[in-house]
């Protein structure tokens, strides 16, 4: 079945996004999104990262909420920061830091969480994954802002996913 069917919550999603669609439960309906659903996560399967393992849900969860917060707080300060500064007196900078998370999902949660957080933009990845790249609309303190970032996401991403 795990051939035929690589990814269950994709087919089905697949499935469901396509009657909704159709808006229509017409057997021709149903029977096309049915092969949608076995067919594109047969052909896309390659594409998808390895499977993930979470294996301390407690800290995805504190993680969650520590992101979250960060968000707003971060949209605050940016709004502020844009209201009240000239462009020549915001000091948006690349910052390089040295990682030591590898694994792909993790990376990839670690890519949304700089990407959905405003005031912040993954810039880049080294081929190796050991340093990333990320623009800072206004940088203070690029040591704190690397010591931060480490210990507020790749910690708790290093325990979750490796």
């Amino acid at each position: 079945m795990k051939r035929l069917i690589p990814s269950p919550p994709l087919s089905g999603t697949l499935l469901i996004v396509w009657v909704l669609l159709h808006q229509s439960l017409h057997a021709t309906t149903l029977l096309s999104g049915a092969i949608l659903a076995i067919v594109v996560p047969l052909l896309t399967r390659s594409l998808r990262p390895a499977t993930v393992r979470m294996r301390r849900p407690v800290v995805a969860l504190r993680l969650a909420g520590d992101a979250i917060v960060d968000m707003l707080v971060s949209a605050l300060n940016v709004a502020r920061l844009v209201l009240t500064r000239r462009n020549a007196r915001l000091n948006g900078y690349f910052v390089q830091i040295p990682l030591e998370l590898r694994d792909p999902n993790g990376l990839a949660v670690l890519a949304m969480i700089m990407c959905l957080t405003p005031g912040t933009a993954w810039g880049e990845l080294s081929f190796d994954r050991s340093t990333l790249l990320i623009h800072v609309f206004d940088l203070v303190d690029e040591e704190e802002f690397v010591a931060r970032l480490k210990q507020r996401y790749e910690r708790p991403l290093l325990e979750i996913f490796q």
